[in-house]
């Protein structure tokens, strides 16, 4: 399990990364008058990076979901509408 301070630190070591990735020496290294099965290969590696920025979220996201529920008290009702269910007002 993953602590939630340490995904705060991963999220933004991610979103330094994307701004690492997008940067225009690094985009200027790729903007050559190349193709890779008829795609230009500036266009590839933004799609290959935008994907692989997501993947990483997306894994990040699930870590946290799963540590917030791991860490919520079972025994506490969900919402305020769950520990009124039996008709009390």
């Amino acid at each position: 399990m993953i602590k939630p301070g340490a995904i705060g630190e991963r999220l933004l070591a991610l979103f330094l990364l994307g701004v690492l990735m997008f940067s225009p020496p690094l985009l200027k290294i790729f903007s050559i008058d190349t193709y890779f099965l008829g795609v230009p290969l500036l266009y590839l590696y933004l799609f290959i990076a935008w994907t692989v920025l997501v993947v990483i979220t997306a894994s990040l996201a699930r870590g946290r979901s799963e540590a917030t529920d791991i860490d919520a008290d079972p025994s506490a009702p969900a919402s305020p509408a769950a520990a009124n269910q039996d008709g009390d007002v």
